[in-house]
C-alpha cells in the first residue's frame, strides 16, 4: 500500500498505523476523508492508497511479473497471502484495491477482459435460476447468457429497462438475479438505476450493473443500490486501446468472497503488465473524460443539424428521452454517442470516408473510434430482433477521443456529405 513518506524515506506514521487496518472500507474512508473533506473523485483517481510503492517510495506500482511465489512455511501454521498468481498478485491486488474505492465498493476483481468479469459474476448463479436484463443489452453479455450458461440450465428475459415496471412485472419464482446497463449499448438508452435496483433489493435479487460507459468517475451504481459493479477495463478505465481487462466490485465482503471462489477457479485473470497499464489509465481518467465528454456534447449538437443524419442519441442532450434520469444518477453524460443515417449507404461511406476516427471494435481510447453495431458489438443478435430493437444498418456508434473537436467536425462532416 502507498502513502506518506518521511524526509528519510521511510514510510511515516499514518502509513505504519494503516498497515494495520482491514483495506474495506476502512481505506477507503480514510483516503476520501483528508484534512476532514471528501475527497473529489479527480484526486482520488490518483492518491487512493497506490500511489507510492512502499519498498522503494516509486511513484508508481511494481510490475510482479512472476506467476509464483516462494513458500515460507510448509507446516500450514504460518498464512501468506500470495502463493500463486492466478489466486492473487500483489500488482493486480493494488487494482483491485483502487477500484473497489473508486466505486464504493467492499471488493475488487481484476479479469482477463470484461466479458471474463461479466461471466464470472454470472457464474455466481446455479442451475435454474432466472435472470433480467435489457432487451438493447451488450451483444456479448447477451451471447453467454442466452448460449453459455443457457446450456447449463439459466433462464433469461430481456426487457426494456427503462420502465422499471417491466422488470417488476418480469420477476418469477426463480428469478435470482437483475443485470442493468446505462447508458445501453449502442443506444445510449437511460434506464432509472435506483428504482430497478429498489426493486430488485425488494425481490431479494442480485442486483448486476455494467459501468463501462459511464466509470466511476461519473457514475456510482454502488451508491445507488447495486450489488455489483462490472467493468471492460479494456474501455475508458484502461484509457489508450492497449489492454484487454476486466473488473468486478462488490458491495459487501461476503459477496466478494463468493466472487473470488469463481475468480480463483475459473482462472481469467489478467496478468501483471496488463493489470499495470489498467492502473496507469486510471490516473488520467478524469482529464480524458472531461474533454472527451465536452467533445461529445459539440459533435451531438452539430449531428442534429446534418441534412442525412435523422437520429442521434446521446444523453447530454436536451431531447433525449432519459436526460433528466440520467442527470439524476451520474455526473456526465459521457464520452459515448450514436446516430442513424438516412440510407444504408451513407452509413458505409462513413466508415469508409471518416480519417480521424479507426472504423473498429472498441471504445474509450485517445483516438474516436466509429463502430458498425450491426457487424460488430451486435452480429450475434439475429436480425430481426436487432432491426426491433433499433440496430439498425444506419447506426453508427461514436466512441469519442481526444481530437480536437473542430477537426472531427469538418472529418465527420465530409464523411457524411
Amino acid at each position: 500500500m502507498g502513502g506518506f513518506y518521511t524526509a528519510s524515506g521511510r514510510p511515516g506514521k499514518l502509513i505504519f498505523l494503516l498497515s494495520f487496518l482491514p483495506p474495506f472500507p476502512i481505506l477507503s474512508i480514510l483516503y476520501t476523508r483528508l484534512n476532514g473533506g471528501i475527497m473529489n473523485k479527480g484526486s482520488l483517481l490518483i492518491h487512493n492508497g497506490h500511489e507510492l510503492d512502499p519498498a522503494t517510495g516509486a511513484l508508481g506500482v511494481t510490475v510482479y511479473q512472476t506467476s509464483t511465489f516462494y513458500r515460507k512455511d510448509m507446516t500450514g501454521k504460518q498464512t501468506q497471502e500470495f502463493d500463486y498468481s492466478r489466486g492473487g498478485n500483489p500488482t493486480r491486488k493494488a487494482l483491485e484495491e483502487t477500484i473497489a474505492i473508486l466505486e464504493g465498493g467492499a471488493k475488487g476483481y481484476a479479469f482477463g477482459s470484461g466479458m471474463a468479469a461479466i461471466s464470472s459474476v454470472i457464474g455466481l448463479l446455479a442451475t435454474g435460476d432466472h435472470i433480467i436484463a435489457p432487451q438493447d443489452i451488450y451483444g456479448g453479455s447477451w451471447v453467454i447468457m442466452d448460449t453459455f450458461y443457457k446450456r447449463w440450465g439459466l433462464e433469461l428475459t430481456l426487457v426494456d429497462t427503462a420502465d422499471p415496471e417491466n422488470i417488476r412485472k418480469a420477476i418469477k419464482p426463480n428469478t435470482k438475479a437483475l443485470y442493468l446497463e446505462s447508458p445501453s449499448n449502442p443506444l445510449l438508452k437511460i434506464t432509472d438505476l435506483k428504482a430497478c435496483l429498489g426493486i430488485a433489493r425488494e425481490a431479494g435479487l442480485l442486483s448486476i450493473v455494467d459501468n463501462t460507459f459511464m466509470t466511476p468517475y461519473l457514475q456510482r451504481p454502488i451508491e445507488l443500490g447495486a450489488d455489483v459493479v462490472v467493468h471492460s477495463a479494456t474501455k475508458f478505465l484502461g484509457g489508450h486501446s492497449d489492454v484487454i481487462s476486466g473488473l468486478a466490485v462488490t458491495k459487501t465482503a461476503e459477496l466478494g468472497q463468493r466472487l473470488y471462489a469463481v475468480q480463483n477457479s475459473f482462472g481469467a485473470v489478467p496478468g501483471p503488465w496488463d493489470t499495470w497499464l489498467v492502473i496507469r489509465g486510471i490516473k488520467t481518467l478524469k482529464v480524458r473524460l472531461e474533454t472527451q465528454q465536452a467533445t461529445a456534447k459539440r459533435v451531438a449538437e452539430w449531428l442534429l443539424t446534418h441534412k442525412n443524419v435523422t437520429n442521434v442519441y446521446y444523453p447530454g442532450l436536451e431531447n433525449h428521452p432519459g436526460a433528466e434520469v440520467h442527470r439524476s444518477q451520474s455526473s456526465g453524460p459521457g464520452a459515448m454517442l450514436s446516430f442513424k443515417t438516412k440510407t444504408t449507404e451513407q452509413a458505409l461511406n462513413f466508415y469508409s470516408r471518416i480519417k480521424l476516427a479507426a472504423a473498429a471494435p472498441s471504445l474509450g481510447g485517445v483516438e474516436s473510434i466509429a463502430s458498425y453495431p450491426v457487424k460488430m458489438s451486435h452480429v450475434a443478435m439475429a436480425p430481426a430482433e436487432r432491426e426491433r430493437l433499433g440496430i439498425t444498418d444506419t447506426l453508427v456508434r461514436i466512441a469519442i477521443g481526444l481530437e480536437d473537436a473542430d477537426d472531427l467536425i469538418a472529418d465527420f462532416d465530409q464523411a457524411l456529405s
